[in-house]
């Protein structure tokens, strides 16, 4: 199986993120953004897009309805924020991955969201954590052009949360996941305030 990248488009000109995907020789670009539009940066929109990635001979695919965490499906909420866990176990999200693993056998492919940082993204806090076990090359094309494991990115994620000094188990990892996945999750009512105050007694 080929490596698995993921990218954040952030603020960079069209013409940065393809030189970021060709210098890591990704071949197929899976946008996972539920709702892959933008006023401020209309060079990601999903029409132009796809059509420069087109020119610079790579392939585009929308996998947003699948993948996307700002999901239609309203068992996917609680309390009117989206749940990571839920997304999960829905068909349709299978049925991404499904897809993804499959292009990974025939190329490299990227993942793309809008943030720079994976750990604010769903692209790992979410796809990733159910990739990674398949896919054991996981690559994040960070916004200076440097890549970062998704293992060394986990580091990073469980030392957010204070536990630098212990043991880092893969139980702590998956608490890690949990956390974030709810601090960053889609909510039309919690305030990020609220969101933080779910953070505070990790493993204590």
């Amino acid at each position: 199986m080929n490596t698995l990248f993921t990218i954040g488009h952030s603020n960079h000109l069209a013409g940065q993120l393809i030189s970021l995907l060709r210098s890591y020789n990704v071949k197929a670009v899976v946008d996972v953004r539920s709702h892959p539009h933008s006023q401020r940066l209309p060079q990601f929109n999903r029409d132009s897009l796809e059509a420069n990635l087109k020119r610079a001979n790579l392939y585009y695919v929308f996998l947003g309805c699948e993948l996307g965490a700002r999901r239609e499906e309203r068992e996917c909420y609680v309390d009117n924020r989206a749940d990571y866990g839920l997304i999960a176990k829905t068909a349709a999200f299978q049925e991404g991955l499904k897809r993804v693993r499959q292009g990974l056998v025939k190329m490299s492919v990227a993942l793309l969201c809008a943030e720079h940082d994976p750990l604010t993204c769903h692209r790992m806090i979410l796809v990733c954590r159910h990739l990674r076990a398949d896919c054991p090359d996981i690559q994040h094309i960070l916004r200076d052009g440097n890549v970062e494991s998704n293992q060394r990115t986990e580091l990073r994620l469980v030392r957010q949360f204070g536990n630098g000094n212990t043991l880092v188990t893969s139980s702590i990892i998956e608490k890690a996941y949990d956390l974030q996945g709810k601090y960053i999750a889609y909510s039309d009512e919690c305030t990020e305030t609220e969101a933080h105050d779910n953070q505070l007694h990790f493993l204590q």
